[in-house]
């Protein structure tokens, strides 16, 4: 097939105008399954070019910037494959749960009134809700899709400029998303959101600038064949890592992340947090790992270091938490810092688990994140102070979230386990073979977080699940199977990857091999 990556990437954008046509005039339904089977192609053609080794494709833009391409190889396709398998299975699991917002939304913004003995009553006419709810699942539907092109776009890129249209493409309809759909004081965490993201995003092409500028070409095939400048290799580094971290949330940078993944509507926050944040790894492999590794040997056990604070404070923090998303949230701050802590390893099977890390991380708290939805329609609380016992009125929920929860605390046999084993593995390698007491102390402190994450996890799962079912909660029921599907999905995929871990580790070992020159 021809042009794979170029439908893979642009036939979400092209086609999001339909989603919202579709919505607008025929509802939620038909733009749920439009949307759904559009990203399942896309899905599918995609695992069907990476099942084929490497693959790449070029096509003509401008002398001033380079060549346009998309390259799948070891590094981009797990982040791709994770990313469409993700949105696809969201655009399911968005139905009832965007339909209840929406419905609260035109309560809250449209049919307030206050009757004659000072009573307010919500008056709630069918035919306009009807209208309204129709014409937002159109808008969300295809800021969906935007969101997903953007993202996918970025991890396929092969020249810098490429990289950073990309990388912001993404941020603008997840801002919308926040701001139109969100909890709380919306628009305001929405522009705080819009705030650090850019200006992080304006930094790293500060970094990109340097680069190109300094090679001649922003294209990154001449990135690595060229010999460039140290300080600017110095400059641009900084500028790289300090973007990067912004869109990572690692500690000093974590600052919007708890209130944007808080507020943002459940399947966006499913998106944001697996997924979105973790494509600034994906940018340290790309942008330092593999085009600076000079500069990447003298600051990876910086690297090391930023990741063990940043696994203790998320940790930490996630255990002090009475809401629900919000401690997932904290909780994926501390799944960034593995990722930085197993990059800074400077070892082959630290950097692959890394890479094993973001699948696990993207299919566990995906669920977690998830079960966090239907709970919110079923129960209509995020507060564990209101929570307890649901398991016997949710089996299906506990069962996903438990298995999200076992992925995340890296528990055989979901696809945690082997990431985070590489991880620990890759870091007492690097630290005998150098006989480096820093990194020593390092990977015995990451073995502690280890033990802090699954303090939370577990305390997470006693509040919601398990102990005593308050009394007003005896009806609680379970969620629609627009939404149960979707987490049987992805607890099925994390025990299946968990089982076999070379579905994406026959991908991940032979490229970073060849960056670290094993």
């Amino acid at each position: 097939m021809d042009f794979v990556l170029l439908q893979a990437v642009f036939l979400p954008l092209l086609l999001s105008p339909v989603a919202y046509l579709i919505g607008r005039n025929y509802g939620p339904t038909h733009a749920t399954w439009f949307t759904f089977g559009l990203l399942l192609y896309c899905t599918v053609i995609l695992i069907s070019a990476a099942l084929g080794g490497t693959y790449e494709e070029h096509y003509p833009w401008t002398t001033m910037f380079g060549e346009f391409g998309f390259l799948l190889d070891g590094l981009a396709t797990p982040f791709a494959i994770i990313i469409y398998v993700l949105c696809t299975v969201l655009a399911l699991y968005s139905k009832p749960y965007m339909v209840h917002k929406f419905e609260e939304l035109f309560k809250e913004h449209y049919h307030q009134n206050t009757t004659t003995d000072g009573q307010t009553t919500a008056v709630v006419d069918s035919a306009a809700l009807k209208t309204y709810v129709n014409r937002q699942s159109g808008l969300y539907f295809a800021m969906f899709l935007v969101f997903a092109m953007g993202m996918l776009g970025t991890v396929l890129s092969t020249n810098l400029i490429e990289f950073y249209i990309f990388f912001e493409v993404m941020l603008i309809p997840s801002f919308f998303l926040v701001a139109f759909y969100g909890d709380g004081n919306r628009r305001r965490i929405a522009l705080q959101f819009l705030f650090w993201t850019h200006v992080g995003a304006v930094v790293l092409l500060l970094g990109f600038l340097a680069i190109g500028l300094s090679v001649g070409s922003f294209d990154f095939v001449d990135i690595v064949e060229a010999e460039i400048d140290p300080d600017i290799l110095v400059v641009s580094a900084v500028a790289i890592i300090l973007g990067l971290g912004v869109k990572l949330a690692a500690f000093v940078f974590h600052v919007w992340l708890p209130y944007a993944h808080g507020a943002a509507p459940t399947p966006i926050s499913a998106l944001l947090s697996p997924a979105m944040i973790g494509i600034g790894a994906y940018g340290l492999f790309r942008l330092i790992v593999e085009f600076l590794p000079q500069t990447y040997g003298d600051i990876s056990i910086m690297l090391n270091i930023w990741g063990v604070v940043t696994m203790f404070y998320g940790g930490a923090m996630a255990l002090m938490q009475d809401d629900f998303k919000r401690m997932l949230a904290y909780s994926s701050i501390s799944q960034m810092g593995y990722l930085l802590f197993a990059i800074g390893s400077f070892s082959t099977y630290g950097l692959a688990g890394a890479e094993m890390m973001y699948i696990s991380h993207g299919l566990g708290k995906g669920l977690l994140f998830m079960t966090a939805g239907v709970i919110i329609v079923q129960v209509g609380t995020r507060s564990f102070k209101k929570l307890g016992g649901l398991a016997s009125k949710m089996p299906i929920t506990a069962v996903c979230a438990v298995i999200g929860g076992l992925t995340i605390m890296g528990i055989p046999p979901t696809s945690g386990f082997m990431g985070e084993w590489m991880v620990f593995y890759g870091a007492l390698e690097t630290a005998v073979s150098e006989g480096n007491d820093i990194r020593s102390l390092m990977f015995a402190l990451g073995l502690i977080a280890t033990a802090l994450t699954m303090s939370y996890i577990l305390w997470m799962l006693k509040r919601v699940f398990f102990g005593k079912l308050p009394e007003n909660l005896q009806n609680v029921k379970e969620g629609s199977w627009y939404m149960l599907a979707p987490m049987m999905v992805l607890a099925g995929f994390t025990i299946v990857v968990g089982i076999y871990p070379d579905v994406f580790l026959g991908k991940i070992m032979p490229y970073m091999q060849g960056v670290m020159g094993v």
